[in-house]
């Protein structure tokens, strides 16, 4: 299994497949034939059916300048290696002169066809939760125990990656106005935070404020701002709504969050490895049910939790977002994925407290409930896989 680094990447959003993962193509091609007058690149599946939303072609043109670059939208060819792919081609005097065929497989990363050097290193030898609890009990180790004894230098990485989430969350508190894309969304994480209510309960003002951070970073990603994956840009929002929260009413240190975005990392890096965190290629439930697994993990790590415990909260955290689906409106990372986020980060903390109860009786295992997206994911139609051709984005009513 790779470095949890491959879970938290710090860019620019709306999307980590649709913008950063081409972007990265692009600035690999771009080296590789600098010399070329012009550029042509070609969006297949869901990159073309949704990369006007997500901003695919104007990243990609702006990496290219002040070389001609023209992107080409093939919404019909169905056979694709993965549900993101794009070909790139450059040219001198109107005569090709490179190529490359690129698939964006989510949180940011890309496989160049025929480059297999582009792999990177393994650092974990176990490659599911019942392999690395072995290894924790044998040991007497707790998850992070685990995590830094293979990675002793990661946290260095953690700490920038919690500055940028913070960052985002509280850039995003205090905007307000309409996004941009052209639905006219309005920002609202300014008034969740500030709001005042009446005979507002304890458990309404936590609501309250996780809802409010998992909007305003969303809402910062949805803007092209700087965030962290977790493990998506579109699913950025869940991991530091919780543990933003968490910190502030219990007073954790930054140590403490490492360990916790650790220890989430890890989860994600699980469904990386062996389901997929590509909303096109296995629907929402890869992107915002990773996210709420790794939030509800990475809160049990802050609890002092079992590793079972834990085990149980990031399970029940992503069982329970089986079959969500994948259908933004206009392609745009705003409708419904804003909301999304701060719904599973409340879900997130709710799997925690089910967990300090239940994880004695359970019967589904965190790597079943992998497997099952997986599976799941591959039997979601098509239409419901980022590609804004069903759901909320077939049924609303454009202009």
């Amino acid at each position: 299994m790779k470095s949890i680094r491959d879970i938290y990447k710090i860019g620019r959003g709306p999307s980590s497949s649709h913008t950063m993962g081409p972007v990265k193509a692009a600035e690999i091609f771009k080296s590789q034939y600098p010399d070329s007058d012009s550029y042509e690149i070609t969006l297949f599946g869901s990159l073309a059916k949704t990369g006007k939303g997500h901003g695919t072609d104007s990243a990609i043109i702006k990496c290219f300048r002040p070389k001609e670059c023209i992107v080409l939208f093939d919404t019909e060819t169905k056979e694709l290696a993965h549900e993101n792919t794009l070909e790139l081609r450059a040219f001198i005097n109107g005569a090709q002169t490179g190529f490359m065929r690129v698939m964006s497989v989510g949180g940011g990363d890309i496989i160049i066809e025929g480059q297999p050097q582009q792999r990177k290193l393994e650092i974990y030898e176990e490659n599911t939760f019942e392999e690395i609890r072995t290894v924790c009990k044998e040991k007497g180790w707790t998850l992070s125990d685990y995590i830094y004894a293979h990675e002793p230098v990661l946290n260095d990485h953690l700490r920038e990656v919690w500055k940028v989430m913070q960052g985002a969350a509280n850039r995003g508190i205090g905007k307000t106005g309409i996004l941009p894309g052209g639905l006219n969304v309005e920002r609202r994480a300014n008034a969740l935070f500030t709001g005042v209510y009446d005979k507002e309960d304890a458990a309404t003002h936590e609501n309250r404020l996780v809802c409010a951070y998992a909007f305003a970073v969303s809402e910062m990603n949805a803007s092209n701002g700087i965030i962290a994956t977790a493990p998506t840009c579109g699913s950025c929002g869940v991991v530091p709504a919780v543990l933003i929260y968490s910190q502030q009413k219990e007073g954790y240190s930054d140590d403490d969050i490492c360990r916790a975005l650790a220890v989430g990392g890890l989860i994600g890096n699980l469904v990386k490895r062996n389901a997929s965190i590509s909303g096109a290629e296995c629907g929402c439930q890869a992107e915002i049910g990773t996210a709420c697994s790794m939030a509800a993990a990475a809160l049990g790590e802050l609890y002092g939790m079992t590793i079972d415990q834990i085990e149980y909260a990031a399970e029940v955290a992503l069982e329970h977002h089986l079959g969500l689906t994948c259908d933004p409106i206009a392609g745009l990372v705003q409708i419904p994925c804003i909301e999304r986020n701060a719904v599973a980060a409340m879900r997130a903390i709710n799997a925690v407290s089910l967990a300090r109860f239940l994880s004695g009786s359970r019967k589904i295992s965190f790597d079943l409930v992998v497997a099952t997206m997986y599976e799941t994911g591959k039997h979601i139609h098509i239409g419901y896989r980022e590609t804004s051709e069903g759901g909320l984005a077939k049924l609303y009513p454009s202009k």
